[in-house]
C-alpha cells in the first residue's frame, strides 16, 4: 500500500500546488486514498519533499532535482542563514524558529548532517523541535549550529 501511496503522491504533487500536509491528505483522500496526517507527515520524510517558494511567494511541496546535489555545504550553510530567526534550549530539547514555510527544509537538512548527539526533528511550518540525546549535548548541538 505504501508504494501506490507514494506513487500517487509523486502524481499529485508533480500535478498541483500542494501547500500542507492537510492539502496532501484532502488530495489522496480524493484519490480513494485514506491517511492520516502521521502517515502523510512520514510519506513527506520518506519521499525528501521540500517546500519550494513560488511566484507569489507561497510555498508548496516538490521534489529535489538531484538529490546529490540538494544539500552541499554551501546550501546547508545558506539555508540555516536565510530561515533561522532565533533558538532557544532548555535540557536536552531545542526550539527553532523559522521563517514561515521553512521549518521542513531546515529540520531536513539537520536531520541530513547525521549529528550524534541528534536524536531526531519534528517540524511545523515555522517551528522546529530538535531533541537531544542528553541535556550536556545541547551545548554541543548549540555551538554546532551556530558554528554554521
Amino acid at each position: 500500500m505504501k508504494g501506490i501511496r507514494h506513487g500517487k503522491i509523486k502524481e499529485i504533487i508533480e500535478h498541483s500546488k500542494i501547500e500542507t500536509q492537510e492539502d496532501l491528505a484532502a488530495a489522496l483522500r480524493h484519490e480513494g486514498i485514506e491517511v492520516t496526517q502521521a502517515t502523510v507527515s512520514r510519506d513527506i520524510k520518506e519521499l525528501m519533499l521540500i517546500k519550494v517558494p513560488d511566484a507569489e511567494g507561497n510555498y508548496h511541496y516538490a521534489f529535489p532535482k538531484e538529490h546529490n546535489m540538494l544539500l552541499t555545504p554551501g546550501r546547508l550553510e545558506r539555508t540555516f542563514q536565510d530561515s533561522i530567526v532565533g533558538m532557544r534550549a532548555s535540557e536536552n530539547l531545542v526550539v527553532i524558529r523559522s521563517l514561515p514555510g521553512t521549518a521542513q527544509s531546515v529540520a531536513y537538512a539537520i536531520d541530513y548532517m547525521k549529528w550524534p548527539e541528534v536524536l531526531g526533528t519534528v517540524a511545523g511550518d515555522d517551528t522546529i523541535f530538535v531533541a537531544v540525546a542528553s541535556k550536556e549535548n545541547t551545548a554541543t548541538f548549540m555551538e554546532r549550529f551556530n558554528n554554521r
